[in-house]
């Protein structure tokens, strides 16, 4: 080793953030320090699946057509680690741009999460942004890479001590693997328990058992190597000879997460297709869950070799679930833009979802604490099928779980809320909003909670596009509570609740009239309200408008220019709008209108559309209501 370290080398500087990273992981992220042998067994595992796909092409790289390995050697006496796999290799280039940067648009968010990083937090982090590669430093005061790319001559050292800098020079290839890489680390002195065969057969154990490359351990030079793993997918053994440790241990590794999974599928489909899938549900929400770009990450396997890990086998709101699918129905040359053309594809991803769709129906079933669980995390994801899968539209919102009036701190179904429908109800009553609370006092609720009518309270985004479209659901169709007239007539109001008063005297109808005029710039009509009984106004859309809380989404993306006027609606029995009725000044009447219109803005969550003129008005109603100074 020592005269490959003599050869002259090129120096260079970790691009961006990477030495604050470095720092940051070896000083704050870490409490279990194992996790660095799963990370590069990892990597070395998709080196060695990358070279299997390779080869498909050009049977050139691996001539002798050698079974994939890894290789774990010990040495205790001179405190190092080395992990060498027969994979893929890199050149020099490629090893630059792997070891040298962090090629990723999250690494901004990962290093915020990392400065506010919790205890324990750090290698579910890691496993997410993709950087495990220099947790190695977390127990190693150097690391040497040395990588010979498949089907070429020369090999290649990287060194660093993560500092920094990084060297990067041409070795001789009687140095290097055959093909493959080579990586070092010479460890701590608080880490020479890495150099233990009884501990790292242990951490392989229980962290990477099932990589689907074999894993091997040398404790001393010319020791035979002795297989600790033998690289059977997991996928393909029967469920019944699968524990949940050995399931929960293949999840971390295929997810990149540390939590354990709310729900695995693994099942293997027989008949026109053959095609085995092991699945889960994450515990936890990916950090990437809501980025407009992220790909789905179930890996697709053809007769276990891996193809890619983007192929699109579910569709997009199931995005968090995580995976393989491997099957022997596609042909191993199959281009990776291809396959998202393949009926074949197209027939397991329907098959794939119909099953994990099926799996979280039963958890509802089973388990509704944990299927709640798994709700709360992707339950906003899922609602976009609603909007846009309309084969399972009926299936999905069956299986939808809402806030509403009457969940108290929990969820709803739809089942539930159409046992639950009151006398004469014939509609399942909704309200979109961005705040529960807020939602919670909304005066358009008043007329429904006076009768006792349960409203779903939606405050997803995704919420304001799927409900205004979705079918009924048990012949019960879902109407919003903000929009169009209130029904609510053929309900009848709870014990001790006062329902709605509709009439309106004459003078309070003239009020009305005035206002219609007086506010005619702002708002569509101005009319009686069948569902306030506290508040005096409030302000709903028209039948044929959009919802107010879409109008808002579709403004803020700059998809709406100017928003429908809204109708505002008024209490006639509220002491207020009678108080109002008997006003004879105009300009005084005409103060007390506006205002009206501003309160319902604010109720509704808005702000007054000219806050000096709503301050103006106030002041004014203000001073008529205090006694005049001397």
């Amino acid at each position: 080793m020592d005269d490959i370290l003599d050869r002259p080398e090129e120096q260079h500087v970790f691009e961006a953030d990477v030495s604050r990273l470095l720092y940051m992981m070896v000083h704050s992220v870490y409490s279990d320090k194992d996790v660095f042998l799963r990370e590069l067994i990892s990597n070395a595992a998709d080196a060695c699946e990358k070279l299997r796909y390779e080869a498909i092409a050009d049977p050139g790289l691996n001539p002798d057509g050698s079974t994939a390995r890894i290789l774990i050697s010990l040495d205790e006496e001179g405190r190092r680690f080395t992990i060498e796999d027969n994979g893929i290799g890199m050149s020099r280039d490629e090893m630059i741009e792997a070891l040298g940067t962090i090629a990723r648009s999250g690494t901004r968010a990962f290093m915020e999460r990392l400065e506010a990083n919790k205890a324990g937090e750090g290698a579910e982090l890691i496993g997410q942004f993709g950087v495990g590669f220099y947790s190695a430093f977390m127990v190693a005061d150097r690391v040497d890479v040395i990588s010979r790319r498949a089907g070429s001559g020369e090999a290649w050292l990287w060194s660093s001590d993560g500092k920094g800098s990084y060297s990067v020079r041409s070795v001789d290839p009687a140095e290097a693997p055959a093909r493959g890489t080579r990586v070092m680390l010479h460890l701590m002195e608080d880490a020479k328990t890495y150099t233990s065969k009884w501990t790292v057969e242990r951490i392989v154990r229980e962290q990477s058992g099932h990589v689907p490359v074999p894993i091997e351990i040398q404790a001393n030079a010319g020791e035979v190597a002795a297989q600790i793993s033998d690289g059977t997918a997991l996928w393909t053994k029967a469920k019944s000879d699968v524990s949940e440790a050995d399931y929960a241990d293949f999840y971390r590794g295929v997810s990149g997460q540390y939590d354990e999974p709310a729900l695995t599928v693994h099942f293997r489909a027989e008949g026109r297709h053959e095609y085995s899938v092991l699945a889960f549900v994450p515990g936890s929400q990916p950090f990437d869950l809501f980025d407009a770009d992220r790909k789905g990450r179930m890996k697709l396997y053809v007769r276990r070799v891996f193809i890619t890990g983007t192929a699109e086998l579910l569709p997009h709101y199931l995005r968090f679930v995580r995976g393989v699918v491997d099957t022997a129905d596609l042909p191993l040359n199959i281009s990776r833009e291809m396959i998202q053309e393949s009926p074949v594809l197209a027939a397991i991803r329907k098959g794939v979802t119909n099953r994990v769709l099926t799996a979280l129906e039963k958890l509802s079933e089973s388990d509704l604490p944990a299927f709640e669980k798994v709700w709360e995390h992707f339950g906003s994801v899922i609602k976009e099928g609603l909007y846009d899968d309309f084969e399972r539209r009926e299936q999905l919102l069956a299986l939808a779980r809402f806030r509403s009036t009457a969940s108290g701190e929990g969820f709803r179904g739809l089942a539930d809320y159409v046992k639950d429908m009151k006398n004469g109800q014939d509609a399942i009553y909704f309200m979109t909003g961005g705040n529960l609370d807020q939602m919670k006092a909304s005066p358009q609720l008043e007329g429904y909670r006076a009768r006792g009518i349960e409203v779903l309270l939606l405050t997803d985004a995704v919420d304001s596009f799927w409900a205004p479209q979705a079918p009924a659901f048990d012949g019960k169709p879902l109407k919003s509570i903000t929009q169009g007239m209130a029904d609510l007539d053929k309900v009848a109001a709870v014990d001790g609740a006062s329902a709605a008063n509709s009439e309106a005297s004459g003078e309070v109808q003239a009020f009305i009239d005035f206002a219609r005029e007086t506010l005619s710039a702002e708002v569509a009509d101005v009319r009686v309200s069948a569902r306030l009984t506290e508040s005096a106004s409030c302000l709903v859309a028209s039948d044929q408008a959009l919802d107010r809380q879409m109008e808002r989404i579709l403004q803020g993306a700059g998809r709406l220019q100017a928003a429908e006027k809204p109708i505002l609606e008024l209490n006639p029995g509220h002491g207020l709008i009678r108080s109002a009725a008997s006003i004879g000044e105009t300009d005084f009447k005409a103060d007390v209108a506006w205002l009206l219109l501003d309160e319902a803005r604010i109720l509704d969550g808005d702000r007054p559309a000219s806050p000096r003129a709503f301050a103006d008005r106030l002041s004014r109603l203000l001073q008529r209501a205090m006694p005049s100074s001397a």
